[in-house]
């Protein structure tokens, strides 16, 4: 029918329109749904809201939940830095009380000392502070070097190695180093040694090395059947200074420094296993046929033996040479 005014007519031809755009969207997404599905257009996310995605450092806090991704962690546990010179921090091992039933001997040395003041390290023993005032004992080390000593200071009975150079030490006594079996070590040089008591080392079941250069001795004692490098040059030690047969049975003994002193003889007989014989700057001046070698086995070559010293001393080589037969290599010296 016809329209009965022209704001009728409009009305209803939108209406119209809406009906049809309807059915054609209809028509088009059952197409669709036949076809491949197309590919992702960039320009369709042009449009998009993305401003509840828009994270920045103000409000990062309140878009995430930080507190289920912390990982806690007491960064008190820390070891402390520690400076160049200073001592190591203590373990927790010697920071706990000692066990009731520990011993002098496995008590371990505490980095304070009992008033609180950092310094050299001193164990506590049931009996009191065993010393080590005068060294700084690190581990199974105890340094004592230049010190103003005079004898040789009380130290824990777990030291191994002990350098107490260029200080004024005069006599080595058995009771220095009673209870000290853990010794591997001594090393005296530069002192003003000129006395040693016979057991000052004998009792020392580990003792490898004991160095006495520049010191006064005229007599060596008896040294330990462990022993594998003395070094005694630069003192004043006769031939007589030495117990009959002193290096014989020292089956460990590889290394025998005694230059610069006043021995008038090889000290033979000399142990197997011995490789450096350093004898040069003394009064030596004849050797016997079974000094190096052994006279009965002349087929025999002592092979370790490869290092003699007996330069400076007014001896001609080439007037002995049996007494040499046996060795790998000549020793050192005048052969004319």
């Amino acid at each position: 029918s016809p329209c009965r005014s022209s704001m009728g007519c409009l009305a209803g031809l939108r209406v119209a329109s809406l009906l049809l755009v309807a059915a054609w969207a209809a028509l088009a997404d059952e197409g669709m749904g036949k076809e491949e599905k197309p590919r992702d257009d960039p320009a369709v996310y042009e449009n998009l809201d993305l401003d509840n995605y828009d994270l920045s450092l103000d409000n990062y806090g309140d878009m995430v939940d930080l507190s289920n991704y912390e990982e806690l962690y007491d960064y008190s546990d820390l070891v402390p830095k520690i400076e160049v010179g200073t001592l190591a921090p203590p373990s927790k091992a010697q920071e706990a009380p000692p066990d009731p039933g520990t011993t002098a001997e496995t008590l371990e040395l505490q980095p304070l000392s009992p008033s609180g003041h950092s310094g050299p390290l001193e164990p506590v023993a049931a009996g009191g502070p065993l010393g080590c005032r005068h060294c700084l004992c690190l581990g199974t080390s105890a340094y004592c070097d230049d010190a103003g000593l005079e004898r040789v200071p009380p130290l824990p009975p777990h030291t191994a190695y002990l350098y107490a150079r260029f200080n004024r030490i005069a006599h080595l006594r058995a009771e220095d180093f009673a209870g000290l079996t853990q010794l591997k070590r001594i090393d005296l040089t530069s002192n003003s040694i000129s006395r040693a008591d016979a057991d000052a080392f004998r009792l020392l079941p580990r003792l490898q090395e004991l160095l006495l250069p520049g010191n006064r001795l005229t007599a060596l004692p008896e040294l330990p059947r462990s022993i594998v490098r003395l070094d005694a040059r630069l003192n004043s030690i006769p031939s007589a200074g030495l117990r009959p047969d002193a290096f014989r049975d020292l089956t460990q003994l590889q290394f025998l420094h005694l230059s610069d002193n006043e021995l008038d003889l090889v000290p033979a007989p000399l142990p197997q296993s011995l490789r450096s014989l350093h004898l040069q700057n003394n009064n030596i001046r004849s050797l016997q046929e079974d000094t190096f070698c052994d006279s009965w086995e002349h087929g025999h070559v002592r092979r370790a033996l490869e290092d003699i010293r007996l330069d400076g001393n007014p001896i001609n080589l080439s007037l002995f040479p049996n007494a040499y037969s046996c060795l790998p290599r000549l020793p050192t010296g005048r052969f004319h």
